[in-house]
Parts: structure tokens; C-alpha cells; sequence
């Protein structure tokens, strides 16, 4: 068990970079005044909104693939690549809040550890059984 404390310690780390992203579209809807349930308003509130969502989206994937894996192939190599992603989706925040062509740097950068994790867990799972 002592092996998968580091996927676990991510996996704290990547809800966090989550809810960091929800605060943040809520002191926007708060700033903006916003009242809910409406998700319209200024192109600037959108965005916070839009980086919630695009996070949560991203977040589906990645749990899911740093645990398999972490099982399939290595748990230290799942959270040693899997580091990437809250740098990514926290530069992706950052810049997106900024202006809409900036988060593309954070895009790339936290894109790559969820291919690696859904290929890289197929691939060990069917190496595994045969």
C-alpha cells in the first residue's frame, strides 16, 4: 500500500486544483453579478466558468487513468508523470483567466499524462494477461 501514497497525494492535489477552479467561478459569478442558475455574462465571467468545466472534464479522465495506471504499470511512474497535470490545468486557469489564446500552454502541458494514463493502463492491463 505504501507504493500508491504518491498517486494518492496527486490525486489530493488534483481535486484541489478543482476546487480552486469552482472558487474562483463563483467569486466570478459574485463579481459579475450573476444570479444563478444563468451562466451568461460578460465574456470575462464566461471564461472563469468555461475553465470549471473544461477542469472537470479533464478531471474524469484523469483520476480514473492515474489509478489504473498505477496499478497496471507502476504507481510511482503514475504520479511522477501525473504531476504534470494540476501544473497544466493550473497555468491553463491562470492564462485563460487572462485572455482566451493563453491557455494553450497549460492545455499542452496536462494533456499528455491522460493519453499516457488510458494507453499506458490498456497497455499493461493486456500485458498482464497474457
Amino acid at each position: 500500500m505504501a507504493d500508491y501514497v504518491y498517486p494518492g497525494m496527486l490525486s489530493s492535489v488534483a481535486l484541489l486544483v478543482y476546487y480552486f477552479t469552482l472558487f474562483k467561478a463563483g467569486m466570478a459569478r459574485v463579481r459579475f453579478n450573476i444570479p444563478a442558475p444563468l451562466h451568461e455574462g460578460p465574456e470575462e465571467y464566461v471564461r472563469y466558468v468555461r475553465v470549471h468545466q473544461n477542469t472537470l472534464e479533464h478531471l474524469v479522465l484523469f483520476l480514473p487513468g492515474l489509478w489504473l495506471f498505477a496499478v497496471a504499470v507502476d504507481p510511482l511512474w503514475a504520479a511522477a508523470i501525473g504531476v504534470l497535470w494540476p501544473i497544466g490545468r493550473l497555468g491553463y486557469a491562470f492564462g485563460y483567466y487572462q485572455a482566451p489564446d493563453k491557455r494553450r500552454l497549460g492545455l499542452l502541458i496536462s494533456m499528455p499524462p491522460i493519453y499516457i494514463f488510458v494507453l499506458g493502463s490498456l497497455i499493461g492491463f493486456i500485458a498482464k494477461a497474457l
